[in-house]
């Protein structure tokens, strides 16, 4: 039996988390906003607002959707952040090309 399923960028809803995606997020504790974009651990750059997929925040966002809450555990406290909107998604953009075009 399968384990996973495969799907096309096609297939993907707009407002779903992905690699390359950059959300606009909010702290429920202190109200403030915040713009990160998802990225695989080498071009993470927290002065660029790029975050590791392995760092906490961005385990915590992948494959969650505009809406979502999402919790996780920091040392002294719980985070909570609500995915506001998903502002750019490579699949719903016309994919990695799209992307690499956009980072030029």
């Amino acid at each position: 039996p399968a384990r996973a399923e495969v799907d096309t960028a096609h297939d993907v809803p707009r407002d779903i988390v992905t690699m390359h995606s950059t959300v606009l997020v909010r702290d429920l504790d202190d109200e403030r906003s915040e713009v990160y974009t998802l990225v695989f651990p080498e071009d993470a750059d927290i002065g660029r607002k790029r975050i590791s997929v392995l760092a906490p925040i961005g385990t915590a966002l992948i494959g969650y959707r505009a809406g979502d809450l999402i919790e996780w555990a920091t040392p002294g406290r719980t985070r909570r952040l609500l995915i506001d909107e998903v502002l750019f998604q490579p699949e719903a953009s016309g994919g990695r090309e799209r992307l690499a075009e956009l980072q030029r």
